[in-house]
């Protein structure tokens, strides 16, 4: 009873068919208030289906979908509801157009109680009043800085508030879209790939936001498996058409996922030997050819026909192992950059640019977006004269554009045409490591998508005669498996690696160092992502200390510390005490319904007990919202 009511959303036993081909199978979860989990599963799973299914927008083949009664919820969608004719600012004010009305009146009447007097000004002073205190209670002494805290976060600069939306792109109206509805603060929020059109630094924000300041439960599709990692508590996925729930973040569900596939592994082995086993004893019991030893036979042949059968587990895509070596060796040096600039005219996109890079490393480049990184990678391959190359090197370069001479061609063609040398199962085999098994290899270009097409030329580069990769964004395209996969095949690479990503989780488990592109430079972090950040923090908290010149600042830092230290206990214990009071509620809701039951009705002694509880629960309840009024 008390499951059901602390859940926003709860989906049984759903089914969703697309003609004759079923998409869902009895897909069944359910999301509590304030929990946030992760939809993930291969491209075409039904992700985005399952989304329009709880929106409505489809209508189910079966099952039952239920949204806790009153939920509001919040979706991202690709047909964003914008105002055009308004600004940014104005599009996200428009959220608390109920506030802004609450303070023109209050405003108004500021105004007009100054010539009132008697029992008129007693009526506009309770007026003013009540109306104050709901603007406070609604959040109107803050929402203006909500607004420009979350502007910030997604990147929008404070010139770039009062750009009118029809002039914007389509990223940043989808950035306006994500705004309001954080602001919303819905009960639910539904984001399908809310990454996409964000750099690092307002995805980073975005984890935080969602996971300290949104009150509301998530459900969110996303590639961006760092992302996941810091949003996500549950991860829910969708294969063949059926789901499963895994606690902890995607990490959690990796590794999960893997103990899983070994167990079953283990259990359909198990069988098969079992199953050879009683074969075998078949096998020799008839040929003694005995009566009784033939009735035998037939008996445990019986029994063997009524074993319920351990199908076998399908492999995992980034099962595949694989390693593509270079026919060239290079030597240890490989590339060096000194004093590295790139100007237009009089002005520098970046200067004082320096790299290192030695043989076999993998080497991410990160930096803000529009910083010059992919223009970085143009001088590398432009032989700029600020760029050493080292003996034998030679580069192979992924652009994330994707371009194919002939789009008619197959998959398979496209890459016996470009190694003509490779044999036929050498072909497959390497297509195999990128998914493309049986007769998709049959498939022209031109019907693939983008995400098939970056792994296609992902394959081309990696078994060509290069011993330097170069790859820019090169997970854009590719889904959760897709991604593994490249990790995979990026670690097995004994030749050199630089790449530009955005994904943090590849950095993380493919980098052995990064540099960071800025406008004045470049700096070198012997690490991955993690340890990036690790130092860049370390470096951020020694530049804003504050200076211990004198006794007086050092004891008004001490006091600031101590008074934020407070402020985070503060509201910590809010969120403890909503929680609480919100499982209160819930719990008394249960016992209004028990006293409402026929049978509790006409029985005294039960409908007393329940009566009791209840109010036991309401004096807990009054209790607690005495200390909540007290905290705020």
């Amino acid at each position: 009873m008390y499951l059901v009511i602390f859940m926003v959303l709860s989906c049984a036993g759903v089914d969703l068919f697309f003609g004759a081909r079923q998409i869902l199978r009895g897909v069944s979860f359910s999301l509590g208030f304030k929990e946030k989990a992760a939809l993930v599963g291969v491209n075409g799973a039904g992700k985005t289906s399952l989304f329009r299914v709880i929106l409505r927008e489809l209508p189910k083949d079966g099952g039952e979908i239920s949204l806790a009664r009153g939920a509001r919820l919040g979706y991202l969608s690709q047909n964003m509801d914008l105002d055009t004719e308004r600004t940014i600012i104005e599009e996200l004010l428009s959220v608390f157009a109920h506030l802004e009305l609450l303070e023109q009146e209050i405003r108004a009447l500021e105004q007009t109680m100054g010539a009132q007097s008697g029992a008129e000004l007693e009526r506009s002073m309770a007026r003013y009043a009540k109306l104050t205190q709901e603007f406070e209670e609604g959040g109107g002494y803050e929402f203006r800085s909500r607004v420009r805290g979350v502007l910030a976060g997604l990147s929008f600069s404070a010139t770039e508030h009062d750009l009118p939306i029809k002039h914007l792109s389509g990223g940043q109206k989808t950035r306006v879209a994500l705004g309001k509805l954080l602001l919303a603060q819905p009960d639910l929020l539904l984001l399908d790939e809310p990454t996409n059109h964000l750099d690092i630094r307002a995805t980073s924000w975005l984890e935080e936001y969602l996971t300290r300041e949104f009150a509301g439960a998530v459900l969110v599709i996303s590639h961006d498996r760092y992302f996941l990692d810091k949003v996500a508590k549950k991860v829910i996925e969708i294969e063949h058409g059926k789901a499963k729930t895994y606690n902890g973040n995607y990490s959690d569900f990796v590794l999960q996922k893997e103990k899983d596939f070994e167990i079953a592994m283990h259990h359909y082995k198990s069988q098969q030997k079992e199953i050879a086993r009683q074969q075998q004893s078949i096998d020799l019991l008839r040929s003694f050819n005995r009566e009784k030893s033939v009735k035998r036979a037939r008996s445990k042949e019986k029994q063997l026909a009524k074993m319920e059968r351990v199908e076998a587990p399908k492999s995992a895509p980034n099962a595949i192992r694989m390693a593509l070596a270079p026919r060239t060796q290079s030597g240890n040096d490989v590339l060096k950059i000194e004093g590295g600039r790139k100007a237009f005219g009089e002005i520098a996109l970046f200067e004082n640019v320096n790299m290192e890079i030695r043989k076999g490393e993998k080497v991410a480049l990160i930096g803000e977006n529009g910083i010059g990184k992919t223009t970085l990678f143009k001088m590398i391959l432009g032989g700029d004269p600020a760029v050493t190359l080292g003996k034998n090197v030679k580069i192979g370069y992924y652009d994330q554009t994707l371009r194919f001479d002939d789009m008619d061609k197959t998959i398979f063609n496209e890459i016996s045409d470009s190694h003509p040398k490779l044999k036929n199962l050498e072909i497959r085999s390497v297509l195999a490591a990128f998914l493309f098994i049986g007769d998709d290899v049959f498939k022209p270009i031109s019907a693939l998508s983008g995400g098939e097409r970056g792994r296609v030329a992902l394959a081309k580069l990696m078994l060509s005669d290069v011993n330097f990769l170069l790859l820019d964004e090169p997970t854009n395209h590719l889904d959760l498996f897709s991604k593994e996969i490249l990790e995979n095949a990026i670690n097995a690479y004994p030749g050199t690696l630089l790449y530009i990503s955005h994904d943090r989780y590849l950095i993380n488990n493919t980098a052995d160092k990064l540099y960071e592109l800025r406008a004045d430079g470049s700096t070198l972090y012997l690490g991955n992502y993690d340890y990036y950040l690790e130092k860049r923090d370390v470096g951020a908290a020694a530049f804003n200390r504050p200076p211990p010149d004198t006794s007086q600042n050092k004891q008004a830092y001490l006091e600031q510390k101590e008074a934020q230290a407070k402020e985070r206990q503060r509201k910590a214990r809010i969120e403890r005490l909503e929680a609480k009071i919100a499982e209160i509620e819930g719990a008394i809701a249960a016992q209004d319904e028990v006293l409402g039951r026929p049978e509790v009705a006409t029985d005294a002694a039960a409908a007393q007990e329940a009566y009791f509880v209840k109010v036991e629960l309401e004096e807990k309840l009054n209790k607690l919202l005495e200390e909540w009024e007290e905290m705020l």
